[in-house]
This record gives C-alpha cells, sequence and structure tokens, in this order.
C-alpha cells in the first residue's frame, strides 16, 4: 500500500493554515462557553463534581431507567454488561435514592463520590494538565533554542488539546480521571511527531522539499501505528463495555487525527516560512567546511 504523496509546495504557507486556524478559532469559542457555564473548559463528569455512581443488572431500557428515577438528578445512564451504568449529580441527602435502588435492584453496586474530594481531584488534574504542557514547552526551546521552530510545536500541541477538548464537548464526553490521562498522553503524542518534522527540517542539509516528504513519510507511519493502537482499544472497550477504556482511546483518537493536521499543515507552514525566509527552500545547503575542501582538491581559485 503505497502511502500519499506529501506536496510541500502545492499550497504557499498562508493556505496551508487557513483550515487548522478557522478549527482552532472555533475550539477555542466553544472552551470559553463551555467554561463560562461550568467553570472548566470541558464538561466535568462525576469524578470532578461529586455524586453517586450506580452499576445495576437490568433489562429494562434507558428511557425505563430515566422514568425509575425522574425525581432524582439522574445524569447518564450507559449499558454495561448485564445492565446500566448510571450517574447522579451530587444530592444533599442520597438516603431516600440508595433505598429506592436497594429495593429495585438489590444486586447493584454503589459508589459515592464527595463533592470536596471531586473538587480536589479537579485541581491535580489541571495542575498536571498545565505542569505537563509548561515541562514540554521548556524542553522544546532547550532542545531547539531557536523562537520560531520552537513556537510552532508547542502552538501545534496546544491546538491538538484545544481542538481534542472543544470535540469532547460536541460528543458529551465529559472530563473524567480517564480523559485527563488521555489528554496527558495527547501531549506526549503530539509532541513527538512535531519534533520530528522539527529535526528533520532544521539539523538536516538539503532541499526543504526533500526534508519535509522524507519527515512525512516516518511520521504518518508513526502517526498511524498510535492510531491503529488506539483504534483495537476502542473496539475491545466497546465489545466488552469497558467504560474507562472506551473514553481514553475515544479521546486518543480525536487527538491522533488533529495531530496530523496540525502537524503537516500548521507546523510544517511555519517551517516552512521560517525556512524560505532564510533562502533554504529550494537550494541544498552545503554543509560547512564543503567550500574549502572542494577548493582544495581543485588547486584553489585562480
Amino acid at each position: 500500500m503505497q502511502l500519499p504523496a506529501y506536496d510541500v509546495n502545492r499550497y504557499t504557507p498562508k493556505q496551508m493554515v487557513i483550515i487548522p486556524l478557522i478549527l482552532l478559532v472555533l475550539a477555542l469559542i466553544s472552551l470559553a462557553i463551555t467554561m463560562a457555564s461550568t467553570g472548566l473548559p470541558v464538561r466535568p463528569g462525576i469524578d470532578f463534581t461529586g455524586g453517586e455512581t450506580v452499576t445495576i443488572t437490568t433489562t429494562e431500557t434507558t428511557e425505563q431507567i430515566f422514568a425509575v428515577f425522574s425525581g432524582y438528578p439522574l445524569e447518564t445512564v450507559r449499558d454495561v454488561t448485564n445492565g446500566k451504568y448510571l450517574e447522579f449529580r451530587a444530592m444533599d441527602d442520597t438516603t431516600a435514592l440508595n433505598a429506592l435502588i436497594d429495593t429495585r435492584y438489590p444486586d447493584s453496586n454503589i459508589f459515592h463520590i464527595g463533592a470536596s474530594f471531586g473538587k480536589n481531584l479537579q485541581g491535580l488534574a489541571l495542575e498536571a494538565l498545565l505542569l505537563s504542557f509548561i515541562g514540554m514547552t521548556v524542553v522544546v526551546f532547550i532542545t531547539f533554542r531557536s523562537f520560531v521552530p520552537s513556537a510552532a510545536v508547542v502552538l501545534s500541541a496546544f491546538a491538538d488539546i484545544a481542538m481534542t477538548a472543544a470535540a469532547m464537548n460536541v460528543l458529551g464526553l465529559p472530563l473524567t480521571l480517564g480523559t485527563t490521562a488521555a489528554l496527558l498522553m495527547l501531549i506526549g503524542y503530539s509532541v513527538d511527531s512535531d519534533i520530528l518534522l522539527t529535526m528533520r527540517t532544521i539539523k538536516r542539509q538539503g532541499k526543504l522539499e526533500d526534508k519535509l516528504a522524507g519527515a512525512f513519510h516516518t511520521g504518518i507511519i508513526m502517526t498511524s501505528t498510535a492510531i491503529a493502537a488506539a483504534a483495537a482499544m476502542w473496539v475491545v472497550s466497546w465489545y466488552g463495555n469497558i467504560l474507562i477504556i472506551n473514553e481514553i482511546s475515544t479521546v486518543l483518537l480525536l487527538g491522533l487525527a488533529f495531530d496530523i493536521m496540525n502537524t503537516w499543515l500548521t507546523n510544517a507552514a511555519i517551517i516552512k516560512w521560517y525556512l524560505g525566509g532564510r533562502g533554504e527552500s529550494k537550494q541544498d545547503v552545503p554543509k560547512k567546511g564543503a567550500t574549502k575542501q572542494n577548493a582544495s582538491r581543485t588547486g584553489g581559485t585562480k
């Protein structure tokens, strides 16, 4: 199977960044709207708000479950093996709810998450995301020691996270411990492909289009491997009704898809503009000392 060709000369840098820029702006608007209504860029799940999670053994439909608990703040109902998984928002008193569950579904499993405990988890999760991103930024700037290439890597990684978070809002995926872990993993995945692109174009000699084509060939293989692994996770979790694995794999699939776009459009466009401004877009860049060696072989210049 032949990989798709990457023609870097087909579009100008401005044309390459149009679609990613529009999507990034829409993503930031979505995150801002969600933050104004919930206090977080992504709608928080029970893990971060507190509440009751209940696993029941039943053959009732989702509509019937909502009817049974019509007087309670039932948030979501999901299918699991031999039953349903229910999430209730935090309540001041859960005595009546627990009594109803025990009476109607005697084989149920109830797990309570306190509101204060959820708030603490929420703070820790946000700190982990922030520190991971800051750490990634510091390492990138130390590695390249040049503002434009480093900023391109950081911008692409930020766009991956922002677009993925906005897609979570659109699909109704809440921010939980599982999805937070997936976002942390995504930071590493996205930076990996961006660093590959930047290293191949900044550190190596040759024509820019040749270096970009080689980086694209390797990078697509890397990302495709990660997508295949995440897809396998998703299929297994879907058949096995493993909720947390399903959430993690879904977020990874979304993020990796956005990473392909942001790496090979946004980052590649910035690199093309940056190196093109230095006169490295089409000319072979000779290695240091190559001119002197050629002169010595021909006996010098007249």
